[in-house]
């Protein structure tokens, strides 16, 4: 049985208006569940040493995972990169109008275009105050080299319903890893669902998630990102929260990602316990102590629907 990866997002703020064709999200139709077994618990894990430097090498024998403070016998193991699918979501409120979504742009064909694999799929979403569909999944990811061309800026900031509608679309993903990449400069001003909702949406993914915070000097305080509420989205799924000073830093950072999502370790236990619905808490942990676990922390057991 292979290992489940975890899903990725990542958020990237971009232009939304000029996208008048685009298909909303809620116009998408109903996703079919994506699963595996359900007593195999599949953990994509991250793993840096005190430099935060990505440690690779390690073996089986060198994790443990705990599920609800119960220690579970690590059944399965690898450590070689598996295809991802990749969900990008981008920023398009006035915020990000002239050079920064230029930036973003570049930084978005790089990403896609050079650093995945040819077996890697993706889609792009962009938002402002509503979320909007930009491209669905295309394999190779190199087919999404400038879609966002042209885009506009306009209008606020949603980004906990943007997150929320577009999470669903992994549900159709060909992939068993997932990723979610988000980039925005600005705080949620539009949003009718709060953070706490957008963290439930997040507990009930295998997607490790990504933000990317732009945080300029000169950016106005009632609409200055808020690193902290993305810190509480990425962390509790085993990903992480960048701030950057522009979007000309944008570059690098998702270079990062990449780079990440080719040295990642995937576990698996056999629950003891049936599917009962219930949240069970998560810790993963590398028997090195000078080592650092991101892994997501903890899933929700459902039963299979019928």
């Amino acid at each position: 049985m292979a290992i489940r990866p975890h899903t990725v997002v990542v958020l990237v703020p971009l232009v939304l208006g000029v996208w008048l064709l685009a298909p909303t999200l809620t116009a998408l139709p109903a996703a079919q569940s994506f699963r595996t077994r359900l007593d195999l618990v599949q953990v994509t894990v991250s793993v840096t040493d005190a430099s935060g430097r990505l440690v690779t090498g390690l073996t089986k024998d060198d994790f443990q995972i705990w599920e609800d403070g119960i220690e579970q016998d690590v059944t399965q193991f690898t450590d070689e990169r598996v295809p991802v699918s990749l969900g990008v979501l981008l920023d398009a409120s006035d915020s990000m109008r002239g050079q920064p979504v230029l930036d973003a742009t570049k930084a978005l064909d790089r990403f896609v275009g050079e650093l995945l694999f040819p077996e890697d799929e993706a889609f792009v979403a962009t938002f402002n105050h509503s979320p909007r569909l930009a491209a669905r999944w295309k394999r190779p990811t190199s087919a999404l080299v400038n879609v966002l061309d042209g885009l506009q800026p306009s209008g606020g900031t949603a980004i906990y319903d943007a997150l929320a509608e577009t999470a669903r679309l992994f549900e159709r993903r060909n992939n068993i890893r997932a990723a979610f990449v988000l980039i925005s400069d600005g705080t949620d001003t539009a949003s009718d669902r709060t953070l706490y909702q957008a963290l439930d949406v997040v507990r009930r993914s295998d997607a490790f998630v990504y933000a990317i915070a732009i945080d300029p000097p000169d950016a106005r305080a009632s609409t200055r990102v808020n690193p902290e509420a993305l810190r509480e989205i990425t962390a509790l799924s085993g990903g992480y929260t960048e701030v950057v000073r522009s979007a000309a830093d944008l570059g690098p950072a998702t270079a990062r990602i990449a780079d990440e999502l080719n040295k990642q370790y995937t576990i698996g236990y056999s629950s003891k316990r049936p599917p009962d619905g219930s949240w069970r808490p998560l810790r993963v942990r590398v028997r090195r102590p000078d080592h650092l676990v991101r892994a997501r922390r903890g899933y929700y057991a459902d039963p299979p629907s019928r």
